[in-house]
C-alpha cells in the first residue's frame, strides 16, 4: 500500500490537476473583479491549499488502516480536494462582489483586498462548522436512502460538471484535445497499453502536451506560450489569520451566508454519495468519517486563511479503476500543500496545457455513471436517471448566465428581466428554480421514484412533504441567481434572508405543488398492497 504504482501515477495526475487548476482559477476568477493576483497568492492560497493537504493525508492514512485490517492490497483512498460548485459561487456570489462594495465605499485596493479576504474566512469556518455538525449523522442518512438515490444525484454531477463542462477546453484545441481524449480513454477504459506501458494520463501528458506546444511554436491562431508569471517564493502573509485580526468581519459576513450555507450543505450530501460510491467499488468507508475529515479541513483551512472549502471527490471508483491505491493521495496532498505554500502552483498550471489533461475528467465522469449502473439494482435505473434533470437544468442555465454576466450586458443594464419575451423569460426563471439545489433535488427525486417501485408509498408523499419544506426555505427550487436560502413573509425584501416579492408566487407554487402529491401519494398508498412489484424477480436477473 505504500508503493506509488503506476495506477497510482494515474490517479495522481487526476487529482492533482484538478485542484492545482481550482487554485487558479480562484486566482483568475478574482482578478477578474480587480482583487490583485499578488494578494490572492499569498494571503488567500496557501491555506486553501492547506486545507487540500491536511484532508487528503487524513485519507491516506485511513486507507491503509483499512488495508491493514481487512488484510488487503487494493484498496484505494478517498480522493479530496477543491469543491468544484463553491469555487465558482464563492468567488462570483461573495468574494467578487464584496470586493466591489468595498473599494465603492471609498477602500484602497489593499484594504477591500483584506475586507474581502476576512469575510472569505469566515464563509468558510462557518462552513466547516455546518459541516462538523452534520458529520455524525452521515451514516444514518446513508442507511435510511436507497442506492439509486445517493448514486444518482452523484451521477448527474459527474455527467455534468465533470464530463460536459471540460470539453469546451478540450474541443476548444481540438488537434491535442482529441488526441489527449483518445489517449486516455483507450488506456482507462479501453485497456490498451501504451510503449513502455506507460500511464495514460502520463501518455496524454507527453504526446498531447508535446503538441500543443509544437503549435505554439508553429504560431497557429489560438496557440500561445504561457506569460512568465511572477512567482512569489514562501509567503508568510497567510500566517496572519492565525492571530485573529478577521473576527471583527463576522456583520459583513453574515450577508452571504444564504450564500454560502446551501454549498456547504451540498458537499454533506456529496461525502455520502461518496462514501456509498466507493461502497459500490469495494472499499466500505464510514460516513461519519469521511464527512468528519472533510469539514476538518474546510475548519482548518478557514482558520489558516482559506477561502474555498474541501470536500471528497466523486471520482473513487474512478481512481481505483486507474489503479490507484492510497499513495496518490499522499502525493496530491504533498504538492497541492507544498505549491501553495512554498508559492510554485501558478508556474505547475501555466505550463500545463488544460487540453491534455482535461480528458482525464471525462474519464472519471464516465467511471463514475457507469458504476451507478452497475451498483444499482435495475428495478431502480428510472430513479437514477431522472436524478440526472436538474443538473440539466443547471446545464441549460449556464450559458444564460454567462451571456447576461458579459460586461456589456450589465453596462447596458440588460438583465433576464429586461427580455421582450414573456415566455422566455418564464422557461428561464423556471429552469433557475429546477437547476438552484440541483443536488439535493436530484437526491429527493430519485428517492422518491425509487420508494414508489418499491411500493413504499407513504415514505414517497413524505419525501414530497419534505420537498415543500425545503423550497419554502430555497434550499432547493430557490428563484434567486445563486441558490440563496430565504425566511419568507417573516424578514423584508431589504434583508439577506428576504424573499422579493416578484417571487413569492412561483416558489408557493412550487411548495404546494410538493405538498399536494405528497398528500395524494399518503392517499394512494392505503388502495396499492404493500407487495413486491411486478416484474422485480424479472429484473433480478
Amino acid at each position: 500500500m505504500w508503493a506509488f504504482t503506476s495506477g497510482d501515477l494515474n490517479a495522481f495526475f487526476g487529482l492533482m490537476l484538478d485542484n492545482v487548476a481550482g487554485l487558479l482559477l480562484m486566482t483568475a476568477l478574482l482578478a477578474g473583479f480587480g482583487l490583485p493576483a499578488a494578494f490572492t497568492v499569498t494571503h488567500m492560497v496557501p491555506g486553501t491549499a492547506l486545507g487540500v493537504m491536511l484532508g487528503d493525508i487524513a485519507f491516506f492514512f485511513i486507507a491503509l488502516r483499512m488495508a491493514k485490517r481487512e488484510n488487503r492490497s487494493d484498496v484505494t483512498a478517498m480522493p479530496l480536494g477543491l469543491d468544484t460548485p463553491s469555487t465558482f459561487g464563492m468567488i462570483l456570489l461573495v468574494l467578487g462582489p464584496a470586493f466591489l462594495a468595498a473599494t465603492a465605499s471609498g477602500m484602497s485596493e489593499l484594504e477591500a483586498a483584506r475586507h474581502t479576504w476576512h469575510i472569505g474566512i469566515w464563509c468558510t469556518v462557518l462552513s466547516g462548522v455546518l459541516k462538523l455538525v452534520l458529520a455524525p449523522f452521515g451514516q444514518i442518512v446513508r442507511d435510511a436512502i436507497p442506492r439509486a438515490g445517493l448514486l444518482g444525484s452523484l451521477a448527474a454531477i459527474a455527467l455534468v460538471l465533470i464530463s460536459f463542462f471540460p470539453l469546451t477546453h478540450i474541443l476548444g484545441s481540438p488537434l491535442p484535445g482529441l488526441l489527449a481524449l483518445v489517449i486516455v480513454l483507450g488506456t482507462l477504459i479501453g485497456h490498451l497499453p501504451l510503449p513502455g506501458r506507460t500511464p495514460g494520463t502520463l501518455g496524454a501528458l507527453i504526446v498531447a502536451g508535446s503538441l500543443y506546444y509544437f503549435l505554439c511554436l508553429l504560431g497557429v491562431a489560438g496557440y500561445e506560450l504561457p506569460d512568465r508569471m511572477e512567482t512569489v517564493w514562501f509567503p508568510t502573509q497567510w500566517m496572519e489569520s492565525w492571530q485573529g485580526t478577521w473576527w471583527g468581519a463576522l456583520p459583513d459576513a453574515l450577508p452571504f451566508l444564504p450564500f454560502v450555507l446551501p454549498f456547504a450543505l451540498a458537499t454533506v450530501v456529496g461525502g455520502i454519495d461518496c462514501t456509498e460510491s466507493a461502497a459500490s467499488a469495494g472499499d466500505e468507508y464510514d460516513a461519519r468519517t469521511v464527512l468528519g475529515v472533510e469539514a476538518a479541513a474546510t475548519f482548518l483551512a478557514g482558520l489558516s486563511g482559506g477561502v474555498i472549502q474541501t470536500t471528497p471527490y466523486i471520482g473513487h471508483p474512478a481512481y481505483k479503476a486507474m489503479g490507484g491505491r492510497a499513495t496518490y493521495t499522499l502525493a496530491t496532498a504533498l504538492l497541492v500543500g507544498s505549491a501553495g505554500i512554498v508559492g510554485y502552483f501558478a508556474i505547475l498550471n501555466a505550463w500545463i496545457p488544460a487540453p491534455a489533461v482535461y480528458p482525464i475528467l471525462v474519464f472519471v465522469g464516465l467511471e463514475i455513471t457507469s458504476q451507478t449502473f452497475l451498483a444499482t439494482p435495475r428495478k431502480h435505473y428510472a430513479a437514477v436517471v431522472i436524478a440526472c434533470l436538474p443538473a440539466l437544468a443547471y446545464l441549460a442555465m449556464s450559458l444564460p448566465d454567462r451571456v447576461f454576466g458579459d460586461s456589456l450586458m450589465l453596462d447596458n443594464g440588460y438583465t433576464m428581466e429586461s427580455l421582450g419575451g414573456d415566455a422566455l423569460k418564464h422557461d428561464l426563471q423556471t429552469l433557475r428554480m429546477i437547476s438552484n439545489g440541483f443536488i439535493i433535488t436530484g437526491l429527493l427525486w430519485s428517492w422518491a421514484l425509487a420508494s414508489m417501485i418499491d411500493r413504499k408509498l407513504l415514505l414517497a408523499g413524505g419525501l414530497m412533504i419534505g420537498g415543500a419544506v425545503l423550497t419554502f426555505f430555497g434550499v432547493m427550487h430557490s428563484p434567486i441567481e445563486g441558490n440563496r436560502m430565504f425566511v419568507p413573509f417573516a424578514i423584508g425584501d431589504e434583508s439577506a434572508l428576504g424573499l422579493p416579492e416578484q417571487y413569492v408566487g412561483s416558489v408557493m407554487e412550487f411548495v404546494e405543488g410538493y405538498l399536494v402529491t405528497g398528500l395524494f401519494l399518503i392517499g394512494w398508498s392505503f388502495f396499492v398492497p404493500n407487495s413486491e412489484p411486478r416484474g422485480e424477480v424479472a429484473d433480478q436477473h
